[in-house]
């Protein structure tokens, strides 16, 4: 699963061919022992859980690069390689 952003401990990253399992684009995010899989572009949690501090943060870096990340999601989904994404700042 490639790696497109990490940012205050929280590493992000997008599957290769998963549309299947949440029937949205999404991404997947890590946080320590903690993992949470978020809707794009609006950053609902579909699954799992994230401190709440951290998921808003996820939820920030989401809505700042909702376009990037569902170009992303496009190449995914074909099988193409992803590009990285600017953390949060």
């Amino acid at each position: 699963m490639p790696v497109i952003s990490m940012f205050y401990g929280l590493i992000v990253s997008m599957y290769y061919l998963d549309n299947k399992q949440h029937n949205y684009p999404h991404i997947h995010v890590k946080y320590q022992e903690s993992e949470g899989v978020y809707r794009i572009p609006d950053g609902a949690l579909l699954e799992g859980s994230l401190p709440i501090g951290k998921s808003k943060l996820v939820e920030a870096w989401i809505e700042l690069h909702k376009d990037e990340l569902m170009a992303d999601w496009q190449l995914a989904t074909s099988g193409q390689k992803i590009f990285s994404i600017d953390p949060l700042k």
